[in-house]
Protein backbone atom coordinates (compact mmCIF):
# COMPACT_ATOMS: atom_id res chain seq x y z
CA UNK A 1 0.00 0.00 0.00
CA UNK A 2 1.91 2.70 1.17
CA UNK A 3 5.59 2.59 1.00
CA UNK A 4 8.73 3.65 3.38
CA UNK A 5 9.32 6.37 0.64
CA UNK A 6 6.37 7.19 -0.40
CA UNK A 7 6.74 7.52 -3.94
CA UNK A 8 3.56 4.75 -4.73
CA UNK A 9 0.67 6.73 -5.60
CA UNK A 10 -2.48 5.83 -2.76
CA UNK A 11 -6.19 4.86 -4.11
CA UNK A 12 -8.69 7.13 -2.00
CA UNK A 13 -9.34 3.84 -0.09
CA UNK A 14 -5.66 3.78 0.84
CA UNK A 15 -5.48 7.47 2.00
CA UNK A 16 -9.06 7.02 3.70
CA UNK A 17 -6.60 4.30 5.69
CA UNK A 18 -4.12 5.87 6.10
CA UNK A 19 -5.68 8.96 7.71
CA UNK A 20 -7.73 7.11 10.09
CA UNK A 21 -4.79 5.02 11.08
CA UNK A 22 -2.99 8.05 11.65
CA UNK A 23 -6.04 9.65 13.76
CA UNK A 24 -5.55 6.64 15.71
CA UNK A 25 -2.23 7.26 16.85
CA UNK A 26 -2.51 11.09 17.42
CA UNK A 27 -5.56 10.11 19.71
CA UNK A 28 -2.90 7.38 21.09
CA UNK A 29 -0.12 10.06 22.08
CA UNK A 30 -2.21 12.54 23.48
CA UNK A 31 -4.06 10.22 25.91
CA UNK A 32 -0.25 9.16 27.45
CA UNK A 33 0.69 12.95 27.51
CA UNK A 34 -2.13 13.18 29.50
CA UNK A 35 -1.71 10.48 31.68
CA UNK A 36 -5.06 8.66 30.84
CA UNK A 37 -3.63 5.48 31.28
CA UNK A 38 -6.64 3.53 31.64
CA UNK A 39 -8.26 4.94 28.48
CA UNK A 40 -5.25 4.06 26.64
CA UNK A 41 -5.72 0.45 27.64
CA UNK A 42 -8.53 0.60 25.95
CA UNK A 43 -6.72 0.78 22.37
CA UNK A 44 -5.13 -2.58 23.48
CA UNK A 45 -6.17 -5.87 22.38
CA UNK A 46 -7.35 -8.43 24.95
CA UNK A 47 -4.44 -10.81 23.08
CA UNK A 48 -1.78 -8.02 23.44
CA UNK A 49 1.73 -8.67 22.99
CA UNK A 50 3.97 -6.08 23.58
CA UNK A 51 7.41 -6.48 22.75
CA UNK A 52 10.53 -4.04 23.40
CA UNK A 53 13.72 -5.73 21.95
CA UNK A 54 17.51 -5.04 23.00
CA UNK A 55 19.60 -3.37 20.46
CA UNK A 56 23.02 -4.81 20.32
CA UNK A 57 26.06 -3.36 18.96
CA UNK A 58 26.97 -5.73 15.96
CA UNK A 59 29.57 -6.15 12.65
CA UNK A 60 27.78 -5.59 9.60
CA UNK A 61 28.52 -9.29 8.83
CA UNK A 62 25.81 -10.27 12.14
CA UNK A 63 23.21 -7.45 11.53
CA UNK A 64 20.56 -10.01 11.83
CA UNK A 65 21.35 -10.56 15.61
CA UNK A 66 21.35 -6.54 16.18
CA UNK A 67 17.64 -7.06 17.38
CA UNK A 68 17.36 -9.71 20.10
CA UNK A 69 14.35 -12.54 19.38
CA UNK A 70 11.41 -12.56 21.63
CA UNK A 71 12.44 -14.64 24.91
CA UNK A 72 15.92 -13.04 25.18
CA UNK A 73 15.92 -10.50 27.85
CA UNK A 74 14.06 -8.00 26.26
CA UNK A 75 12.73 -4.66 28.17
CA UNK A 76 9.30 -5.43 27.59
CA UNK A 77 7.65 -8.79 26.62
CA UNK A 78 4.15 -8.46 28.00
CA UNK A 79 0.47 -8.83 27.78
CA UNK A 80 -2.52 -6.84 28.26
CA UNK A 81 -2.64 -8.27 31.84
CA UNK A 82 1.09 -6.95 32.59
CA UNK A 83 -0.06 -3.59 31.27
CA UNK A 84 -2.69 -3.74 33.03
CA UNK A 85 -0.61 -3.77 36.62
CA UNK A 86 1.65 -1.65 35.54
CA UNK A 87 -0.89 1.23 35.26
CA UNK A 88 -2.61 -0.06 37.97
CA UNK A 89 0.55 0.75 40.18
CA UNK A 90 1.27 3.93 38.39
CA UNK A 91 -2.51 5.28 39.85
CA UNK A 92 -1.73 4.37 43.62
CA UNK A 93 0.75 6.69 43.80
CA UNK A 94 3.21 4.29 45.18
CA UNK A 95 5.20 4.16 41.63
CA UNK A 96 7.91 6.48 43.37
CA UNK A 97 10.39 6.55 40.30
CA UNK A 98 6.71 8.27 39.20
CA UNK A 99 5.51 10.47 41.73
CA UNK A 100 5.38 13.25 41.28
CA UNK A 101 4.66 11.70 37.64
CA UNK A 102 6.35 12.50 34.82
CA UNK A 103 5.02 14.92 32.33
CA UNK A 104 5.79 13.02 28.73
CA UNK A 105 5.24 14.03 24.79
CA UNK A 106 4.43 11.49 22.16
CA UNK A 107 5.45 12.71 18.45
CA UNK A 108 4.46 10.35 15.92
CA UNK A 109 5.24 10.29 12.31
CA UNK A 110 6.55 8.32 8.86
CA UNK A 111 3.07 5.89 9.24
CA UNK A 112 3.48 3.36 6.69
CA UNK A 113 0.33 1.00 6.29
CA UNK A 114 0.07 -2.38 4.96
CA UNK A 115 -3.24 -4.23 4.88
CA UNK A 116 -2.91 -8.15 5.72
CA UNK A 117 -5.09 -11.05 4.07
CA UNK A 118 -6.55 -11.01 7.33
CA UNK A 119 -8.26 -8.17 7.67
CA UNK A 120 -5.53 -6.83 10.51
CA UNK A 121 -3.22 -4.01 9.33
CA UNK A 122 0.54 -3.43 9.60
CA UNK A 123 1.79 -0.31 10.32
CA UNK A 124 4.93 1.02 10.68
CA UNK A 125 5.56 4.42 12.90
CA UNK A 126 8.39 6.56 13.83
CA UNK A 127 8.69 8.43 17.63
CA UNK A 128 10.41 10.98 19.61
CA UNK A 129 9.32 10.64 23.10
CA UNK A 130 10.58 13.11 25.15
CA UNK A 131 9.92 12.75 29.08
CA UNK A 132 10.48 15.41 31.91
CA UNK A 133 10.75 14.33 35.69
CA UNK A 134 11.38 16.53 38.55
CA UNK A 135 13.99 19.68 37.89
CA UNK A 136 16.46 18.33 35.89
CA UNK A 137 15.63 14.28 34.56
CA UNK A 138 15.00 14.62 30.77
CA UNK A 139 15.04 11.60 28.67
CA UNK A 140 14.51 11.24 24.78
CA UNK A 141 13.90 8.15 23.08
CA UNK A 142 13.58 7.92 19.51
CA UNK A 143 13.02 4.39 17.61
CA UNK A 144 10.22 3.19 15.51
CA UNK A 145 7.38 0.91 16.51
CA UNK A 146 5.72 -2.20 14.11
CA UNK A 147 2.08 -3.33 15.04
CA UNK A 148 -0.19 -5.26 14.58
CA UNK A 149 -3.74 -3.44 14.19
CA UNK A 150 -7.07 -5.01 14.16
CA UNK A 151 -10.67 -3.64 14.31
CA UNK A 152 -12.63 -4.85 17.13
CA UNK A 153 -16.34 -3.48 17.12
CA UNK A 154 -15.79 -1.54 15.02
CA UNK A 155 -12.54 0.34 16.69
CA UNK A 156 -8.62 -0.02 16.19
CA UNK A 157 -6.76 -2.22 18.43
CA UNK A 158 -3.59 -3.02 19.05
CA UNK A 159 -3.03 -6.46 18.65
CA UNK A 160 0.79 -6.41 18.89
CA UNK A 161 3.53 -4.34 18.94
CA UNK A 162 6.94 -4.04 18.54
CA UNK A 163 9.40 -1.44 19.66
CA UNK A 164 13.07 -1.08 18.56
CA UNK A 165 14.54 1.97 20.33
CA UNK A 166 17.46 3.60 18.07
CA UNK A 167 20.04 3.55 21.23
CA UNK A 168 21.15 0.39 22.60
CA UNK A 169 22.13 2.08 25.92
CA UNK A 170 19.67 3.86 28.24
CA UNK A 171 20.93 6.35 30.34
CA UNK A 172 17.42 7.10 31.66
CA UNK A 173 17.12 6.33 35.80
CA UNK A 174 13.87 4.18 34.79
CA UNK A 175 11.63 3.02 31.93
CA UNK A 176 8.57 4.30 32.99
CA UNK A 177 7.19 4.78 30.57
CA UNK A 178 5.16 3.67 27.56
CA UNK A 179 6.01 3.90 23.84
Amino acid sequence: MATATGSKKLTKEQQALWNELMHFYIHEAWLLDERKYTEWLDLLADDLFYFMPRRKNVYRRDIEREITPVGDLAMYEENKEDMKMRVARLETGMAWAEDPPSRTRHIIGNLVVEPLENGEVKARTAFFLFKSHLETDQDLYSGYREDILRKVDGDWKVARRTIVLDANVLMSKNLSVFF
